[in-house]
């Protein structure tokens, strides 16, 4: 492991971890908010999570000039995460299937209420509008998400080239940190959006929901790598 990967590693064990407060404190939010300082707290833990993940995509992109090959592999991933990354990281219209099926799961549990006609302000409460401005920023997100892509596979494509007497690596590379910075910079403009597009107590749940896939997710995938290195 190279040094700025490892330097990088040891930053994203200690973010990780301050995600967990700040889920913590998203947990502990008052949920409906029924008097304004609970409005104003939601929207100022909500904004501390998301300048929480502002924070590492710009560590990140730091990385990634250093050495963009070593962000690329993702060595302070799991396998089982790295297996579901798209360009070193999450695919951005992932956000929009968590959206929905926390949607979902919230109306099941509400539907009692919901058909007697009382709001429940949740993810289960999305308006027509919502639905509609989420449908709309989805279909974006996966055009720049192909777009992106296609930038990837020209990349790929021209691995012979690395091979060539005269080929200029540094601008190889820099192509490949381009990439990177791209697909991290949709992430996190995807996830902004979404939250701005939800009320504040929205906001939280999904951004509840977000951090306890990606909690899931790293826990398993440690668990796996764990009993593969037992073997």
């Amino acid at each position: 492991m190279s040094s700025s990967s490892s330097s990088f590693t040891s930053f994203y064990e200690t973010w990780f971890e301050q995600l967990h407060h700040l889920v913590h404190q998203l947990s502990t939010c008052p949920r409906p908010p029924t008097t304004p300082d609970h409005h104003h707290h939601l929207l100022h833990v909500v904004q501390k999570v998301m300048s929480h993940y502002a924070e590492y995509y710009r560590v990140k992109a730091l990385a990634a000039e250093r050495d963009a090959l070593a962000v690329f592999v993702s060595p302070w991933a799991t396998t089982l995460e790295r297996s579901l990354h798209w360009i070193a990281g999450w695919r951005p219209t992932t956000a929009f299937h968590l959206v929905y099926s926390e949607s979902s799961i919230h109306f099941e549990a509400h539907i009692v209420d919901i058909l007697r006609g009382f709001r429940t302000g949740d993810l289960g409460d999305l308006s027509p509008s919502q639905f509609r401005l989420v449908s709309e920023l989805q279909c974006e997100t996966v055009k720049e998400e192909n777009a992106i892509s296609e930038e990837l596979s020209e990349w790929q494509e021209g691995a012979s080239e690395l091979m060539g007497a005269c080929t200029n690596l540094d601008m190889k590379m820099g192509r490949l940190v381009s990439v990177l910075k791209k697909a991290d910079d949709l992430r996190l403009r995807t996830v902004r959006k979404v939250v701005e597009l939800l009320t504040p107590q929205q906001a939280v749940e999904f951004l509840i929901a977000a951090a306890e896939l990606q909690f899931g997710v790293r826990g398993w995938g440690m668990n796996q790598d764990r009993q593969r290195g037992n073997v």
